[in-house]
């Protein structure tokens, strides 16, 4: 009789159980086994859920556009009211679902067993955080679905370990995160470099198999189901030496001046510091509906351009077909007042439309090289000089392009970016804004159950 695959160690674990004598070892072998099953369990979870999400999201843009299309001016309205009913709920029902999703599952990770039972990672939180998000793409928002999917997808995994009664360590969430950003851009090499960068303090080689197990997993979902698409369409032109010389500098200064500015105004209004952010802060209502008025007024004058994520505006700025040379500036502005706002919503995808505003406007200085290839580098100098991970950075803009022929241009724009960006603001944006969250208070953590040992 032929057993199915994995029989055979599952026998000899049950027959371990058994026996008086090396029922330590088949507990420990039992560890393993759970940690593998949750791992993979929860990756599939996340990475059909990631794909849920997206189709959600595209749904409320098209619905608003459809919106936009028949009433031109109902934005006016609309926007500002769907975002102070967001931050009114948000606030009133999960806090922690705030903002991009990243920084909570960055201060999760430094008390990983602590922070599993309680909100930054819950899955109450996760749910409110996508049901918010959906409703902020729906009025025009420029946000991302690549921050909200790395805090529920870090929820998700945590809830299937802790079904599974698997303990909770750092891995557990980096390898949920790294997963999220894999399923989000279809990009697996991405979602690893972005758990090097981002997410893990100390990378060790336990996380790194957990991690590798996880995005592979989520990938695979994703390309399943959706196919093996490129996010942003692809890009095959290349730059000749002169060219790389001369534009990756430029690109690199004015990323990182732009994105360290970004960074610079974010964390500035989410620390408790000047009297006048306090008493903004006080009335978070008023100042989403503020934000979501000056949204819809972008949007209006941008014919709808800067509204939602900004993927159509960017593909065609990718793919050299041209647009406007305000949508760089404007969706800049869109982007801030909506992460200002507070509102749930990632900054990835807006960030990545903003720098190919940015190399859009670059091209008109070098009309003899191609068009396309400059607008990648202004993609990685804005997207670098906010985030300040230029390995993720160069990973995400390679495969979300297919453009293969342009890692050495983007390495070099990437890194002067990240230099540029750092004089202009010192402090990483997530782990900026992951501070608040690590001073929020949780429920102490009671005794493990029996048989059960937490991490060290």
């Amino acid at each position: 009789m032929r057993l199915f695959p994995g029989s055979v160690q599952i026998v000899a674990v049950v027959k371990e159980l058994l026996s008086p004598h090396g029922s330590g070892k088949a507990r420990d072998a039992l560890s393993v086994f759970r940690r593998r099953i949750a791992t993979g369990a929860g990756a599939v979870l996340l990475g059909l859920l990631a794909i849920a999400f997206a189709k959600l999201g595209d749904l409320a843009q098209h619905l608003f556009h459809q919106f936009s299309t028949a009433w031109p001016y109902g934005a006016l309205l609309l926007t500002p009211a769907i975002f102070a009913g967001t931050v009114y709920l948000t606030k009133r029902w999960a806090s922690e679902a705030r903002g991009s999703g990243i920084p909570q599952v960055i201060a999760a990770s430094r008390n990983p067993a602590r922070e599993a039972l309680g909100p930054l990672v819950s899955l109450k939180t996760g749910v409110l955080k996508l049901v918010m998000t959906v409703l902020i793409l729906g009025a025009g928002g420029s946000v991302g679905r690549e921050g909200p999917t790395v805090q529920v997808s870090a929820a998700i995994m945590v809830a299937v370990h802790r079904l599974l009664r698997v303990p909770i360590t750092a891995g557990v969430l980096i390898a949920g995160g790294a997963a999220g950003v894999a399923a989000a851009f279809n990009t697996p090499l991405a979602g690893v470099a972005f758990a090097i960068e981002e997410l893990a303090s100390a990378y060790e080689q336990k996380v790194a198999v957990l991690v590798m197990a996880a995005v592979m997993i989520a990938g695979l979902v994703s390309l399943g189901v959706s196919g093996d698409y490129i996010y942003f369409g692809a890009m095959h032109q290349t730059l000749e030496l002169r060219a790389v010389l001369l534009v990756a500098p430029i690109a690199g200064i004015a990323g990182g001046l732009a994105g360290g500015l970004f960074s610079r105004a974010l964390l500035g209004f989410s620390a408790p510091g000047r009297p006048w952010i306090r008493s903004l802060k006080q009335r978070p209502v008023i100042v989403a509906a503020v934000c979501g008025l000056i949204v819809a007024v972008l949007g209006i004058a941008s014919a709808g351009a800067t509204w939602g994520t900004g993927y159509e505006t960017t593909r065609h700025l990718v793919e050299a077909q041209g647009g406007s040379p305000w949508f760089g500036p404007a969706k800049f502005l869109a982007t801030l007042a909506t992460a200002l706002s507070g509102a749930p919503g990632g900054i990835f995808a807006p960030s990545l439309s903003v720098g190919a505003g940015l190399g859009d406007l670059l091209t008109g200085l070098f009309p003899d090289d191609p068009r396309g290839a400059i607008v990648l580098l202004g993609m990685i100098g804005y997207f670098v000089g906010v985030v300040r991970a230029p390995l993720t950075a160069v990973i995400i803009i390679t495969e979300t392009t297919a453009s293969r022929g342009m890692i050495v241009p983007l390495f070099a724009t990437a890194l002067i970016a990240d230099l540029v960006s750092a004089l202009v603001c010192r402090e990483r944006l997530y782990h900026g804004l992951a501070r608040p969250f690590m001073q929020t208070p949780f429920p102490e953590v009671g005794p493990a159950p029996e048989g059960r040992r937490e991490p060290g």
